[in-house]
């Protein structure tokens, strides 16, 4: 019957979730707790950057605050 594909639907789904969810909690806990940010217009890489170079540690997503501008 139809409800027999069911089982392998799931394992399938599943199966297709998990590298998503994986990469997205292994970037989360490599860049300290923050999103990975994505620099799809010249802009953003701009932005980037910028965070860059005012952070201080050459990472963008390790911000320190305004005492580390100049």
């Amino acid at each position: 019957m139809w409800y027999e594909i069911l089982p392998g639907f799931a394992i399938m789904t599943v199966c297709l979730i998990i590298p998503g969810v994986a990469t997205a909690q292994i970037q989360k806990f490599t860049n300290g707790g923050k999103e990975k940010r994505l620099a799809r217009a010249p802009y953003h890489w701009y932005l980037m950057e910028r965070d860059k170079r005012v952070s201080g540690s050459g990472e963008h997503y390790r911000p320190k605050g305004l005492e580390n501008i100049k």
